[in-house]
């Protein structure tokens, strides 16, 4: 009685109906789920299955959406002309549902090392390491993905199809042309991937590039941010990292060596300097306990070089260390040496009328 009633309705309430009761199934399936899931994912520790529900919850809606409709699709009274339509918006949505689906699971993944690698501790390194792995495999699995769908979705539109296929044939010269054009992009692609294995750099490590200072903030699939010390951004291709030379100051640790140099007199008393060096780098709490001493390493005609190290956890600590060690033992100078303040000196010369 119920499918007699159904049937007498016009084709066009029928399809509404088989389209609306499907989509209706399919999102109270999903909703069903979703709440199972996030209550067996509260009762975890670990954020990892967190990110990858929050990835999933989306595309997983219209997956079973789209499955919904094409179990009901023979259900429907469609006409010739609207099979043909409904075939191809499949073959259109099914490849992009079935790329975001993919996308999903590599912001997931990605999400998950990146959650793990806490880059926030004193000792890093292997924390940026994976942070920036993670990211470049990433944005080239993302690249890789994003182009195959497309490719899908062309592949299904029969047109399309054939035509790529005869031109296929007759495109040697037009991919010779492009690809001599795209040199630069590709370049700096491959680049990217051979950065992600041979790690040159890594997030947050600080380099010299071009006479600037400053941090890795980002490394992109044919770029690289660096924040400058002024918080200016230096945006530098990825191939130039394998191809030029650059200073890496935590390579393989954040700690560093910090140099102050003065310039005295040679009277300057250089045992007295040696000891107050001691109790103002002790005193400062920025100074890592590792090391430190003071050396002269130089002599100028007026004046002698005198060199201090000292140790510090990374390379922001190391630069104020530095000035703060150079200031006071400067201030001290001036206080309680005069003598050793480098001054110019005629000897031997004698007055003409």
């Amino acid at each position: 009685m119920d499918r007699q009633w159904i049937e007498g309705l016009p084709a066009w309430l029928q399809i509404l109906l088989t389209i609306g009761l499907a989509v209706a199934i399919a999102v109270a399936v999903h909703a069903a789920v979703v709440f199972v899931l996030q209550r067996m994912v509260a009762r975890t520790t670990t954020n990892a299955d967190n990110l990858l529900l929050k990835r999933f919850i989306g595309p997983a809606r219209w997956v079973l959406v789209a499955i919904a409709l094409s179990v009901v699709q023979p259900l429907m009274p469609l006409p010739a002309l609207a099979q043909t339509a409904w075939s191809r918006l499949s073959g259109l949505l099914v490849p992009a549902l079935i790329g975001w689906l993919a996308v999903a699971l590599l912001g997931a993944i990605n999400d998950v090392v990146q959650d793990r690698a806490d880059i926030s501790v004193a000792d890093n390194l292997r924390a940026r390491r994976r942070r920036t792995r993670a990211g470049i495999l990433y944005r080239v699995a993302l690249f890789v993905v994003l182009l195959i769908t497309f490719c899908m979705m062309l592949m299904s539109i029969p047109s399309v199809r054939n035509i790529g296929v005869t031109l296929i044939a007759s495109a040697g010269l037009a991919g010779l042309a492009v690809g001599a054009a795209a040199q630069p992009a590709l370049k700096n692609l491959i680049a990217g991937i051979q950065m992600a294995f041979t790690e040159p750099i890594r997030l947050d490590d600080v380099v010299i590039m071009d006479g600037e200072w400053g941090r890795i903030e980002e490394i992109r699939l044919t770029y690289v941010v660096i924040n400058l010390w002024d918080e200016r951004r230096l945006v530098v291709p990825v191939s130039k990292f394998l191809e030029n030379s650059f200073q890496n100051w935590t390579r393989e640790t954040s700690r560093l060596l910090g140099t102050v140099l003065w310039y005295l007199d040679p009277r300057a008393d250089i045992a007295r300097l040696r000891e107050k060096l001691g109790e103002i780098v002790k005193a400062n709490t920025r100074w890592d306990g590792r090391f430190y001493n003071m050396q002269v390493t130089d002599m100028k005609p007026d004046a002698i070089e005198v060199r201090a190290l000292m140790t510090a956890s990374d390379a922001s600590t190391a630069f104020d260390l530095r000035c703060d060690v150079r200031e006071a033992l400067l201030a001290y100078i001036s206080r309680e040496m005069p003598e050793a303040l480098p001054r110019r000196r005629l000897e031997g010369v004698e007055a003409r009328d």
